[in-house]
């Protein structure tokens, strides 16, 4: 019997001798075997964090069935059960392609917060930009809408209206001119 298991084997057993059970067993079990696990998945590659949570679902599978920890080949088991989540995590790692994701930055990936009155200024922006949008006349304001947020061409917006591409541009350019117009002068109040 190897150093290790003799210890857990008598790590295993209480004051008396008897062998503990259940919820202390799971747990005097993780206890003598954390460090063992952690070597055993940082020899595979795992980062510490993974390492940790790769015990932590050794453990969380063995509390499914604590017959086991107690039982004569409990290593055996445990190590069984390591082997298991060692390749679901590869699997998983692999069908994710985990390989390819880039890691969180907080330097390149972070959203800068916005000062309070910043966001009030813009809302207000957007309503007054909304109620000049519904000044336009409604086929201008079509025109408008479809060019800029849908992003259709000039001939899919004379298809879909029924109109002219000429019709259309000459919309679209006295729409623009007005909705300019009118944010340049609410700004200058």
């Amino acid at each position: 019997m190897t150093a290790w298991r003799t210890g857990l084997a008598e790590h295993l057993r209480g004051d008396e001798g008897r062998v503990i059970e259940g919820d202390d067993a799971l747990a005097a079990l993780s206890q003598r075997a954390r460090p063992a696990l952690l070597r055993y998945f940082r020899r595979r590659g795992l980062s510490a964090p993974d390492a940790e949570d790769a015990v932590q679902d050794v453990f969380l599978r063995l509390s499914r069935r604590p017959d086991v920890a107690v039982a004569e080949h409990g290593e055996a088991y445990l190590f069984e059960t390591a082997a298991s989540v060692a390749i679901d995590r590869h699997r998983r790692s692999r069908a994710r392609r985990e390989d390819r994701h880039t890691s969180y930055d907080e330097a390149l990936h972070a959203v800068a917060d916005h000062p309070v009155d910043r966001v009030v200024e813009g809302r207000q922006e957007l309503r007054r930009f909304i109620d000049s949008l519904r000044q336009l006349p409604e086929r201008t304001r079509h025109v408008v809408l479809l060019a800029r947020l849908e992003r259709l061409t000039h001939v899919e917006i004379a298809r879909r209206l029924g109109v002219s591409v000429s019709t259309v541009e000459r919309r679209l350019v006295k729409g623009m001119a007005y909705l300019a117009a009118r944010l340049r002068e609410e700004a200058g109040r």
